[in-house]
């Protein structure tokens, strides 16, 4: 019944001069529960007339005189010990409230409405990932909406000089993606339409009640505009399998004899180096199965499967702990994920964990990592079928600061499997007292010791016979 031009704090002064009418019900002088609830029902008889704001404030105000009628009746007051006794003043508010509500549901719609309503719609456009055709629909919404607007305003608002379709191409299939030169420029041009029809309702100094109809029409364009917009295809209503031929996922097919057709597609795409599309089915199906042949893929493809969005992927699972995860961060030498994996070195309670990190580590090439590993090396907590694999680490990173730690192992009474690992990492480096150290050994009577002391010596005879 109004817009949001109107104060409700003018109301009082307004029914001041309306409840001076012979016909207005007046709070009885002496309160009773009786005589409280027959002004009521006569407000409550004025709330069904009710037709204008002015109409509405004069209501407001009696509810007010009753309140004070109430607060000053001398009523009785329930027995507190007793859930079930009567309570008038309980019951007299009540009825208060329950007719306040039905003068706030009574007014409106206001030109404010409108406005929300619109941005509602504009924020609605903004933040959904539509089809080609949704986006196609959403725009005839849109257009629609705008022309009603600017009909129901009396042309405050200029349709014509609206642009909501900015450059657009031919149409493309029903279930195709976002792949217009600019999509976000399409919908940016949708959602400027919207505000600029906001931006004119208020231009229009709507009445609330002289210009009702005109605020009806506004509101029901506004539901115009929501349902075409509930209509229009969004990304997430597709299947999974349109959402993938949507995407290109899988016009590399040809023939193919692999179920499901998409391991079929996958294996392509691991051939073709198309990290996005493995990306792709990776988020997009949900089975144990092709999440499994994703991430394999991944890690045969090693460091041609490095990229910004696949090291983000494989990290965020890394972080919990996934050590197939953390074993493909290795193959990709992804130096994204060192800080992570340096935080799982001391995990001893974890063996299996660490096994991964550490190899991951000297894939990595990270010399973060060479204190710790080191750290882990020297421990006696830590598991001796650990061990060998932070040497190994420490041989692929190939920092020469762990040269002293790995001889100490190599000099120590640790397994031969460790010594034989820090003999092997030692060789690695490949400095003239890395291989020094491990040439002492070439005649240990651990074999696995000794054939790395073998071989360290013959790298020092070559580099003698070459200088």
């Amino acid at each position: 019944m109004s817009n949001g031009d109107d104060d409700p704090a003018d109301a009082s002064e307004e029914a001041d001069e309306s409840t001076d009418a012979t016909d207005a019900p007046a709070v009885p002088d002496e309160a009773s529960e009786e005589s409280l609830n027959e002004y009521l029902d006569e407000i409550a008889a004025l709330l069904d007339d009710a037709e204008t704001e002015a109409d509405l404030n004069d209501v407001d105000a009696l509810l007010d005189d009753a309140e004070t009628g109430i607060d000053e009746a001398d009523l009785p007051e329930p027995d507190e010990d007793d859930e079930d006794a009567d309570d008038p003043r309980g019951d007299l508010e009540d009825r208060v409230a329950e007719l306040r509500e039905g003068v706030e549901a009574a007014r409106g719609p206001y030109g404010d409405d409108v406005v929300d309503a619109i941005e509602t719609a504009g924020t609605r456009l903004e933040e959904t990932e539509w089809t080609a055709a949704g986006r196609d629909d959403a725009a005839d919404a849109v257009t629609a909406f705008v022309e009603a607007a600017a009909d129901a305003v009396d042309n405050e608002v200029d349709a014509d000089a609206i642009e909501t379709d900015p450059g657009a191409t031919e149409s493309a299939p029903a279930d195709a993606p976002a792949d217009e030169s600019d999509p976000d420029d399409r919908v940016a041009a949708l959602v400027s339409a919207l505000d600029a029809v906001a931006a004119g309702i208020p231009d229009a100094d709507l009445d609330p009640d002289d210009d009702a109809e005109t605020i009806a029409a506004l509101i029901e364009a506004t539901g115009a505009l929501e349902a075409g917009l509930d209509d229009a295809e969004e990304w997430d209503d597709l299947e999974t399998h349109e959402q993938l031929r949507a995407q290109g996922y899988y016009d590399v097919l040809g023939h193919y004899k692999d179920f499901p057709v998409e391991w079929s597609a996958l294996k392509e795409h691991e051939a073709r180096g198309n990290v996005d599309m493995i990306l792709l089915a990776l988020d997009s199906l949900t089975s144990d199965f092709m999440e499994r042949h994703c991430l394999e893929a991944f890690e045969r493809m090693g460091k041609r499967a490095r990229t910004e969005a696949s090291v983000e992927e494989l990290l965020g699972r890394a972080e919990k702990r996934d050590q197939f995860s953390i074993r493909i961060l290795g193959k990709m030498a992804a130096e994204e994920a060192t800080e992570t994996l340096v935080e799982y070195v001391p995990e001893e309670s974890n063996p299996q964990l660490q096994k991964a990190t550490f190899k991951s580590l000297g894939e990595i090439g990270a010399t973060e990592a060479v204190q710790p590993l080191a750290d882990a090396l020297d421990d006696d907590d830590t598991e001796e079928l650990v061990r060998p694999h932070a040497a190994r680490a420490l041989g692929l990173i190939g920092d020469t600061r762990a040269v002293d730690p790995l001889v100490d192992v190599l000099d120590g009474d640790g397994s031969d499997d460790t010594r034989a690992a820090a003999g092997w990492a030692l060789r690695q480096i490949g400095t003239r007292n890395a291989l020094e150290a491990v040439a002492e050994y070439a005649d240990e009577h651990s074999f696995v010791v000794s054939t790395e002391g073998e071989k360290a010596q013959r790298s020092l005879d070559a580099a003698s016979a070459t200088a």
